[in-house]
């Protein structure tokens, strides 16, 4: 079994089951002194870098929402699932607005509701997470399947 993360890490977030996952602008250079995740998902518009980890690709432009969203919604269970176990990481650009959204949703996969996920990232991962109107509605409908 993969050691998860730690809470103290960079960019982790508690969710409420006590799964832990950590989000991260891709923008920013890895720190080489940080854990590597098992199982990572970019969401990004283009094609991802490689990495040495396992990882899976939401097309996903800046500012946007997943272009398929029914496989991100199945990405994205999945993920949850796997952060019982594993450590995963979700990643875009600069690390707020998609990584926020996909942590928003997966606070309402957690049990949170869709209209108190936002606050609940902004408010235990990063106060500028969920950066446009259509991504904070995305999160709330998340739950309605």
């Amino acid at each position: 079994m993969t050691e998860l993360w730690s809470e103290s890490d960079a960019g982790v977030l508690r969710l409420p089951s006590g799964r832990l996952v950590r989000g991260r602008g891709l923008r920013h250079p890895l720190d080489p002194g940080m854990p590597r995740p098992s199982y990572g998902v970019h969401l990004l518009g283009r094609q991802p870098p490689e990495v040495p980890w396992e990882s899976v690709w939401i097309r996903w432009p800046d500012f946007r929402l997943p272009v398929e969203r029914t496989a991100a919604r199945a990405v994205l269970a999945d993920a949850w699932e796997r952060a019982a176990g594993e450590r995963v990481e979700f990643a875009c650009g600069g690390g707020r607005g998609r990584t926020g959204t996909a942590l928003a949703c997966l606070a309402v996969l957690d049990g949170v509701p869709g209209e108190e996920a936002v606050a609940y990232v902004r408010r235990h991962y990063d106060r500028h997470a969920v950066e446009t109107p259509w991504q904070r509605r995305y999160v709330r409908g998340f739950g309605e399947g």
